[in-house]
């Protein structure tokens, strides 16, 4: 059951984590080219860093919900 569990909760971060990828990459990457330049990169890494705090804000407060129940 606990192994299930862990492949679950594993399928879920891997789906968080491509759709993060996904949203702050076409936010942030123009035509530069094949690469990131220096502003790029700058906001690939803000953009995850508020994208994962988001996630803990939300699974903070659907924890503090279901104590509630």
């Amino acid at each position: 059951m606990m192994q299930a569990q862990n492949e679950a909760n594993n399928a879920i971060m891997k789906q968080m984590i491509d759709k993060m990828v996904l949203t702050c990459f076409n936010k942030c990457a123009g035509t530069s080219g094949d690469r990131l330049d220096n502003k790029e990169q700058s906001c690939m890494a803000m953009c995850q860093d508020r994208y994962l705090d988001t996630r803990a804000q939300v699974q903070e407060a659907l924890q503090k919900r279901q104590g509630m129940s």
